[in-house]
């Protein structure tokens, strides 16, 4: 019965996409993968609600969640994006039960889950486990603080090219399935302002826009045009 488990645990490994947990040492992928679960992450799925007990950390392979921050009146904006290169709902090892902010899924794909108390208990050993998440923590912390400073200073289509091109780095080929409402509610904008910046980049021939669907066509032309966030950020997740 043994052997069996341990034959199942290492088949696992195997399919397993999240950066995160590719790179944790046999021996702790093997000991985590006894809990961990496969899920199927659709678009719009909840992993967590505004101040709701959060009940498993995921780990994306393919799809890409958003953190989004509300206010009292309703309006949403997302304030960080996490997909294969980390984890989902690390709150939880800073000794609070929930967020004042929501997790969903905009793209969607299957990951992996693990329970609140397994992944705690994980941390509390202080081995690899404990310093990659608090590496990937301290890179998310990064990509927020400066997604606020792009927010304020820079222009839709500065904001919505970074968006998608840090989309782009988290999914498989380049289609990215968005609806405009969506695109509007991550950047904070109204839908006009996302039409007429979506046709724009189209019109430069570094994407192709249709209905829920943006497909990018010429990412260096992206990149060129994108403001210093992008690539402040990206070069923050490669070097730790």
């Amino acid at each position: 019965m043994v052997i069996e488990e341990i034959y199942l645990s290492e088949q696992s490994i195997l399919s397993v996409k999240n950066q995160l947990l590719q790179t944790l040492p046999k021996e702790d992928l093997l000991r985590l993968s006894v809990h961990l679960e496969p899920v199927e992450l659709p678009s719009g799925k909840y992993l967590y609600r505004p101040l709701e007990p959060i009940s498993h950390v995921y780990f994306p392979n393919d799809a890409v969640a958003s953190i989004v921050a509300n206010t009292s009146a309703g309006r949403s904006t997302e304030v960080g994006i996490i997909g294969r290169e980390g984890a989902v709902g690390l709150d939880v090892l800073m000794s609070v039960d929930s967020s004042p902010n929501e997790c969903m899924i905009q793209i969607p794909g299957d990951g992996w889950r693990l329970p609140t108390s397994v992944i705690r208990d994980e941390f509390k050993l202080c081995g690899t486990v404990h310093f990659r998440l608090l590496r990937f923590i301290h890179k998310l912390m990064i990509q927020i603080s400066q997604t606020t400073l792009c927010n304020r200073l820079h222009s839709i289509e500065e904001r919505l090219s970074r968006w998608l091109l840090m989309c782009h780095d988290r999914v498989d080929g380049d289609e990215i399935k968005l609806t405009q409402e969506f695109l509007a509610t991550m950047l904070g904008v109204n839908r006009p302002s996302v039409s007429i910046s979506a046709v724009s980049l189209q019109n430069r021939g570094f994407i192709k826009y249709s209905r829920g669907h943006i497909t990018v066509i010429n990412r260096p032309g992206l990149e060129e045009l994108t403001c210093e966030c992008f690539q402040i950020v990206k070069n923050e997740y490669n070097r730790v």
